[in-house]
């Protein structure tokens, strides 16, 4: 589709129901049925940043801060490999603590469980991401949240939306499946710049990308802003699909937050991806990017209990691969 395209269908809600259906028919033919699920180790909300979307953001000081390091990490890995996952997410805040170091430790020991590994902990120079995939790491995820840069600029103080740019490039060059994504109804976001999102995912040949709808958080300064939609946030979903038919599409946590069959939704609406939490309630509560976060009080066990049965409810079932893209 080309911009115009992508504008007046997100700006027309009466063929929501047929993006829905055919975003559904090209994720069934290209990506098939199966469902992957990613287990996700939350391991420190300590942040150098102050995105102004972001309960995690430095300026919080309402909040309790933790970090996990290397050996309670590992239980949890072990944990999360017991109950069949074969990719792991290792995400935090971008907390300084853990540098190239300590990271590649982490990731050489992760490996050694044979299992697929992505990262989620923020930029970094192209030395580090080339040392961190020397290390054993497979896949990075870099939401890049709005390609206008203006509202970039806006959205994150004292960061650099070419530096974001660089990022999600070199990660690419240096062979990650790179991972990006959106949020959907950020203040003074326009139609426009969801088409345009949505033409970067393509342009940057994104092997994964997350959509979610912005959810305000009461410790940070858009306290007072409006929810993002989740049928819009659906339909850039979907569109997403449409356009990249090959790639992973995760079924955010974030649309269940504000939709209570919000994943199931998103799973017949081109999604094939579920990342589940594997970290332990004591942790869950504490990594607070925004409020009402779904099943934070649920232990691992449960968890993958819950989703497989939704997923076999809608007669999906659960991959046993690591779920590489599919022309990789």
């Amino acid at each position: 589709m080309n911009r115009q395209e992508l504008i007046d269908i997100l700006s027309d809600d009466k063929k929501n129901t047929k993006i829905f259906e055919k975003a559904d028919k090209i994720r069934r033919e290209n990506v098939g049925d199966e469902v992957h699920l990613r287990g996700l180790i939350e391991f420190s909300n300590i942040c150098k940043r102050q995105c102004k979307y972001c309960g995690l953001r430095s300026e919080n000081k309402n909040i309790e801060r933790y970090r996990i390091l290397k050996d309670e990490l590992l239980v949890y890995a072990k944990n999360a490999i017991n109950l069949g996952y074969r990719t792991l997410v290792l995400q935090s805040g971008e907390d300084e603590y853990f540098d190239t170091d300590k990271l590649a430790e982490i990731v050489k020991a992760i490996k050694e469980f044979d299992v697929a590994l992505t990262l989620s902990i923020g930029e970094k120079s192209y030395d580090e991401f080339k040392a961190l995939k020397q290390a054993g790491a497979d896949r990075y995820l870099l939401r890049i949240e709005t390609t206008d840069k203006k509202l970039y600029e806006e959205m994150h103080p004292n960061a650099s939306f070419e530096n974001r740019m660089r990022c999600l490039y070199d990660l690419k060059k240096l062979g990650y499946e790179t991972g990006t994504g959106c949020l959907v109804g950020l203040p003074k976001q326009t139609t426009e710049s969801l088409a345009d999102d949505i033409l970067f995912f393509k342009e940057l040949d994104a092997d994964m990308v997350g959509i979610g709808p912005f959810i305000p958080h009461k410790e940070t300064p858009l306290a007072e802003a409006k929810q993002g939609d989740f049928w819009q946030a659906l339909k850039v979903m979907a569109l997403t699909r449409i356009n990249l038919p090959d790639i992973n599409i995760p079924a955010t946590t974030a649309m269940e937050t504000i939709n209570p069959n919000g994943r199931i939704i998103a799973l017949q609406s081109g999604a094939n991806v579920v990342m589940p939490n594997v970290t332990s309630t004591e942790y869950r509560a504490k990594y607070e990017i925004y409020p009402g976060k779904i099943c934070i009080n649920d232990n691992p066990d449960k968890c993958r209990g819950c989703i497989e049965n939704k997923i076999k409810s809608i007669g999906r079932t659960i991959s046993k691969e690591k779920g590489f893209r599919k022309n990789n």
